[in-house]
């Protein structure tokens, strides 16, 4: 008798299916396993109902790559490109933050496929596993570059995700042996415990100690929130605050203490509450600026917690004051328009917090120091807001310039007594002591430069048993000497 002959599977759903038992498959995309009794049916409503992008790629002819164990044999050529494109993914994902399932999105394995037909799409668990050892190759390579720096300084903050999950961000700054300016993330930890400062303190050592900069840190920039500044004291680090923190707080309370300028904040967010909620006053305010030959921006809303928005909400309605009248008009709606006496008080409140936005700015670069800045910033805008306040046809907008003035001296006057931000101002090239207000506060910091000079001199040249012998000992040697005396000249430029 002769033994029964297997079946031959016409079905395209076999490109996509593994018989694993006689009486069960599995599929290759999402590796969900279902009941098979000698029929595709159940395949097929699987594809249509879960892969319709990868069955429509089937059914045109071009079958999509199936993720599999990157352990196929394959040539040399065929695996450094297979490797070239894995790490191209890589990249893909972890600069766009894009999520590990990406892998199977129907779409996507379409377009790769479109792409490169011979390219094998790696699993969600391969991807895990490939950024998982992109980061640790980036966390070695950081630590080396660490490992070089003498001194660093830290930044942190609190924060909250969209579903209120509580997380530390701890970054890191230090100077290149090429004298470049670098900054790394050392973590955004979940925090699980109660937001006390020694709860705070000990996660930041633990981020300390995991990146080796125990020892090396110089001070920690954090927001005026307490428990932040003593988690600071408690590692016995000297605390900066953070001055772009100082302007949020400064210009919030000066705006709360200007009754009329509150008021015209409120009828502002209504009317922008109205144009972003309302599809039908949306509309008539883009057919308004089009009749008006103005842009058609949107207008923006103010957040509570951040000032600056305060700002560009403003500045957009007065920009679109016109089209946003003409619209309003044309609604019958009960939300009130704005004076144009209450745009005058607008424009000349824009005159004063552009100060405060542009010095924002100023402050929110990483590439370029902004210690130094402090002082001479803060100088800066007391100056410009005396002269602004002058100037101020309105009561309201000259009460503003002043809530603005002493909010600043408040929170920034004792700036040119904080010894760091003192000996950063008067280092710096750009400002040396023109920077501050208080003459006797700038040589009391170039007292202290000079004093810790010569510290360093002597402490480097009187070392028992050193021995000067190469030229690089010699060249060492004679920089020391010549460092107390070059800073003097330095200063005295």
């Amino acid at each position: 008798m002769e033994a029964p002959q297997k079946r031959c599977r016409k079905s395209v759903v076999w490109e996509h299916f593994h018989l694993e038992t006689p009486n069960k498959v599995r599929c290759m995309y999402c590796d969900r396993q279902l009941a098979y009794f000698n029929n595709t049916s159940s395949m097929m409503r699987h594809l249509r109902s879960t892969h319709p992008a990868i069955l429509q790629c089937a059914e045109d002819g071009n079958i999509p790559p199936v993720p599999r164990p990157a352990t196929d044999t394959a040539g040399p050529s065929k695996q450094g490109r297979q490797r070239e494109l894995d790490e191209a993914l890589v990249d893909m994902v972890v600069k766009d933050l894009q999520p590990f399932t990406i892998v199977e999105d129907e779409g996507f394995m379409a377009f790769v496929n479109k792409l490169d037909p011979s390219y094998v799409l790696p699993s969600r668990k391969a991807l895990k596993t490939m950024v998982t050892e992109r980061y640790n190759i980036s966390k070695e390579k950081t630590m080396e570059d660490l490992k070089k720096a003498d001194f660093v300084s830290l930044t942190a903050d609190m924060w909250s995700s969209i579903n209120m999950d509580g997380y530390l961000g701890v970054t890191c700054h230090y100077i290149t042996p090429e004298a470049k300016l670098a900054t790394v993330v050392l973590g955004v930890r979940r925090f699980y415990q109660t937001h006390t400062a020694q709860h705070l303190m000990e996660a930041k050592a633990l981020l300390m100690a995991e990146w080796g900069i125990t020892t090396k840190v110089q001070c920690m920039v954090t927001d005026n929130a307490s428990n932040m500044i003593l988690s600071a004291q408690l590692l016995n680090l000297r605390h900066v605050p953070c001055f772009a923190h100082n302007l949020n707080l400064i210009v919030k309370k000066a705006l709360d203490q200007t009754p009329l300028i509150n008021e015209i904040r409120q009828k502002a967010r209504k009317i922008v509450g109205l144009f972003r909620s309302s599809c039908k006053a949306k509309d008539k305010l883009v057919e308004m600026q089009g009749l008006m030959g103005r842009p058609a921006l949107k207008l923006m809303q103010e957040v509570d917690t951040r000032w600056n928005s305060t700002y560009d909400m403003l500045q957009r309605l007065y920009e679109q004051r016109e089209p946003v009248g003409a619209a309003l008009s044309n609604l019958n709606s009960d939300t009130a328009p704005l004076t144009s006496f209450e745009y005058n008080i607008i424009q000349e409140s824009l005159s004063l917090l552009q100060l405060f936005k542009l010095a924002t700015t100023e402050l929110s670069e990483e590439q370029r120091v902004s210690v130094s800045k402090l002082i001479p910033l803060y100088r800066m805008l007391q100056h410009k807001l005396s002269q602004k306040k002058g100037q101020s046809a309105q009561e309201s907008t000259a009460r503003l310039g002043t809530h603005l003035q002493e909010g600043l001296h408040s929170r920034c006057g004792g700036y040119e007594s904080f010894r760091a931000l003192a000996l950063a101002t008067l280092l710096d090239p750009r400002f040396k002591n023109v920077g501050f207000g208080n003459p006797a506060k700038a040589q009391e910091a170039e007292k202290q430069i000079t004093l810790e000079c010569a510290s360093l001199m002597r402490s480097n040249t009187a070392t028992p048993g050193k021995q000067f012998h190469s030229s690089s000992d010699i060249m060492e040697l004679c920089h020391l000497n010549n460092y107390v005396t070059y800073t003097s000249y330095m200063l005295s430029v």
